[in-house]
């Protein structure tokens, strides 16, 4: 199959599940090019996953010309781009600007920019959006015949959570009544598509995979010098709660000085939480470790004891799936202390392989964390427990047999699509 990976950027450190996807076809004998509709990202240095390079994933990705800050720039160049690509159809993205027909995201200048890479390499079998966000600009240019195949969608969290609080209940409407297919990445947020409109029929839960080879498990148990290391890997924002983590430490430091507190990651809240680590007079045992490479997060994990991942409901509604390094934490044996919320209770077992507590609350995660601390005897089974959950639910492989099988029913014009979508979700609980 030729497959079409639309994505707002290219390529992304923390989106490890999406190449996991592309990688898996690729072994699986498909060819995937790679749309990122808005070009690298802004932060981009260079650095990127170790992956990228191994199958040389930039030679299939088709990124669109660089957009100019300014207006006037801007209209000149989209234009110029315009006129350069009448040959091969550009005149169509005329109709983008009728009136209330499109949205912002298409009826834009920015179109004239990303459509040039989709005129020029655009018929696909599977159009695949990686969030729901991309979906309706998808919709649009295959309705204008700038790119054609069968459009599935994944819905991963900001985009049928912040994203629909934003833009209203409806924003998704049409997509629902023209799109093909439907992914969700855990129970949760299927729910929330079905109850904004998508039709039961059409949507399963499809989850974020992992190589769970790179993930090797290692009992845990108390360590021969006293030190309790304890980590969070994720971005430094509110949605991850982070926080509430280093409030709960701050709670414990007194009665238990052996403990350490790494915090993996970079985000717009790194000058308050280096304040708040300060303020709480704890710098001595939290660190704001950065952003890095997933082999340098593996060695960091291997040499921890217990993981933390306090997700919340941020301010503007933005919530998790179940969360990807909460999945690689548990894969390597490491018990977990995370929170009821999102899709994150579909993954951690309470009392099983780790705790689950309220959002929000740093003293429900101190009082978690004091027990592990008292009870090491736990973290071996705890571990245990979480690598079996891991690999039973969310192993990459797995996965990826099953997103093939996913496209092909979806090109099977003479399926029945009640049958299909049973033997899909029993192929699931395999």
């Amino acid at each position: 199959m030729k497959i079409a990976f639309i994505v707002w950027r290219f390529p992304i450190l923390s989106e490890a599940f999406i190449l996991n996807q592309i990688t898996g076809l690729i072994d699986r004998g498909h060819d995937v090019r790679i749309h990122p509709i808005n070009g690298l990202p802004k932060n981009y240095t260079g650095k990127i996953h170790p992956v990228v390079e191994e199958y040389q994933l930039m030679k299939r990705t088709y990124f669109p010309p660089t957009v100019p800050e300014k207006f006037f720039p801007r209209l000149i160049k989209g234009l110029g781009l315009f006129l350069k690509n009448l040959n091969r159809g550009s005149w169509k993205t005329l109709q983008f600007f009728q009136p209330g027909k499109y949205d912002a995201e298409v009826a834009t200048l920015k179109s004239f920019y990303r459509t040039v890479a989709l005129l020029q390499d655009g018929s696909y079998d599977i159009i695949h959006c990686q969030f729901g966000t991309l979906a309706p600009i998808a919709l649009a240019y295959r309705d204008a015949n700038i790119i054609q195949g069968k459009l599935i969608t994944t819905f991963r969290g900001i985009d049928i959570s912040k994203y629909v609080q934003e833009n209203g209940v409806d924003v998704y409407n049409r997509l629902f009544r023209e799109g093909e297919f439907f992914l969700a990445n855990c129970e949760f947020f299927r729910d929330r598509a079905i109850g904004l409109g998508c039709d039961p029929t059409r949507i399963i839960v499809h989850g974020s995979g992992l190589d769970c080879s790179k993930f090797t498990f290692k009992p845990r148990y108390f360590p021969t010098n006293g030190k309790i290391k304890i980590v969070t890997t994720g971005r430094l924002v509110e949605k991850k709660g982070i926080e509430y983590g280093i409030r709960a430490i701050a709670k414990l430091v007194k009665t238990y000085s052996n403990l350490e507190y790494n915090i993996i990651g970079d985000g717009d809240l790194k000058a308050y939480f280096e304040q708040l680590i300060s303020e709480l007079n704890v710098s001595h045992v939290v660190k704001l470790l950065g952003w890095k490479q997933q082999k340098e997060i593996i060695e960091i994990l291997n040499d921890c004891h217990i993981f933390m991942a306090p997700s919340v409901t941020a301010s503007d509604g933005n919530q998790d799936a179940p969360v990807n390094t909460l999945k690689e934490a548990m894969a390597m044996g490491l018990p977990v202390i995370s929170t009821r919320h999102g899709g994150i209770p579909e993954l951690v077992q309470n009392g099983i392989s780790g705790f689950l507590v309220p959002e929000r609350d740093a003293d429900a995660i101190a009082t978690k964390l004091e027990f592990l601390i008292e009870h090491p005897e736990v973290w071996q089974s705890m571990g245990k427990a979480g690598r079996e959950q891991v690999e039973a639910k969310y192993d990459m492989n797995k996965l990826n047999d099953e997103l093939v099988a996913i496209y092909k029913q979806m090109l099977d014009e003479k399926s029945n699509r009640k049958k299909s979508i049973q033997n899909l979700q029993k192929l699931m609980q395999v």
